[in-house]
């Protein structure tokens, strides 16, 4: 079975030969740490891994995507405003003013190379004159915002053995990008007609961007970036994502499934479990990372939706850096039930982070391949 069919039938409740092993990506800091545990420098950690499971590496395709851009054109131009007391003040490429520790490259801040906190003092679009500029950097005709090789590069895409896919914003994230969070937030109950207008136009350049791909290409997935829940809660109600954001899944969806891609993947940390009917309702069928710190339970959930999603993630990190029969007892909690019933590819419940020993690593990944028939 190809990698591409395989992940269809892993995520839709086929029948796959077996699930494809995903424990997860870890991020700078981790792999740095790895290189002191064992993972030997300039190696790939991903192919020493399946050598050390004894695995033969799959053969895909040589791998083309999309050549296909959601990002503003032209973007701000990238500058240090100030540097002092162990901090960079930079105007980012997106044009918020951020802040960022110098233990890190100032470009960390619009970068997920690591786990990195950072601050953010001011947005681009901050009144609707500042609204009216910004949408003139969203032009879906814009002759960048597709590879220069677009057509021969779909012409590859219609025959190959990999998953093709791409991931887009959605109006959650790409308003907090422009106007920030809270002021997100305020703005649903004070001015939600300018809510409603930034939402509308989103949906239409995202629909217009990527609908020559999806004319040209049957792709197995495309991904929506939320990000919109904390602990316990997400960040705004139930209500008010099916009344500001619902409209844009619902749109992007139909246009997706109408082109045979089988997946629309939603993608939020924080605990979604009051966020999960909502995606439901609008035909989003795949979500992650299931963060079990947030409250998540993949288990519960698969219960209570039942086929209705499937799930990428979901088991607890935190078990994972301890090791041994706690990391066990969470990869058997969780990875045998859902198998058994399908639409799901275990791994870890976020970017692996560096707690996660390589060894704890190795073991984990070793007891996640027996599980997915790869030992």
């Amino acid at each position: 079975m190809t990698p591409q069919r395989r992940f269809r039938e892993a995520l839709l409740f086929g029948n796959p030969d077996k699930i494809p092993l995903n424990p997860g990506g870890p991020r700078e800091s981790t792999r740095a740490i790895w290189r002191t545990q064992g993972l030997p420098p300039d190696v790939d950690y991903y192919e020493y891994l399946m050598k050390l499971l004894n695995i033969d590496p799959e053969l895909p395709d040589e791998r083309v995507g999309p050549g296909i851009s959601f990002k503003m054109i032209p973007t701000f131009e990238e500058k240090v405003i100030e540097h002092k007391n162990g901090h960079y003040i930079v105007q980012d490429w997106m044009g918020a003013i951020t802040e960022i520790s110098d233990d890190y490259d100032y470009t960390y801040i619009r970068s997920a190379k690591d786990f990195v906190t950072r601050k953010w003092h001011k947005f681009p679009v901050e009144t609707r004159e500042d609204w009216q500029e910004m949408k003139k950097r969203y032009d879906p005709k814009h002759p960048e915002r597709f590879a220069p090789d677009f057509e021969e590069r779909c012409r590859k895409l219609l025959n190959r053995n990999y998953v093709s896919d791409f991931q887009v914003n959605g109006p959650f994230w790409q308003l907090r990008e422009w106007v920030g969070m809270e002021n997100l937030c305020i703005m649903m109950l004070d001015d939600p007609q300018f809510v409603e207008d930034m939402v509308e136009f989103w949906i239409d350049f995202v629909s217009e961007t990527m609908a020559p791909l999806l004319e040209r290409v049957e792709l197995d997935r495309v991904g929506i970036s939320e990000d919109m829940a904390f602990k316990i809660h997400s960040m705004i109600s139930p209500e008010m994502a099916r009344h500001f954001l619902q409209p844009a899944y619902k749109r992007w969806v139909a246009e997706i499934k109408a082109s045979n891609c089988p997946i629309v993947d939603m993608d939020s940390d924080g605990f979604v479990g009051e966020l999960i009917p909502i995606w439901i309702e609008s035909g989003i069928n795949v979500c992650d990372p299931i963060e079990v710190a947030a409250g998540n339970d993949i288990v519960e959930f698969r219960q209570q939706f039942g086929r209705q999603m499937a799930y990428t993630g979901g088991i607890d990190k935190r078990a994972l850096a301890k090791g041994g029969k706690v990391m066990r007892d969470e990869v058997l909690r969780v990875v045998p039930p859902l198998l058994i019933d399908g639409g799901f590819i275990p791994g870890c419940d976020h970017g692996v982070p560096p707690d996660i020993s390589w060894q704890n690593f190795v073991e984990y990944s070793r007891l996640l391949a027996e599980l997915c028939g790869w030992l």
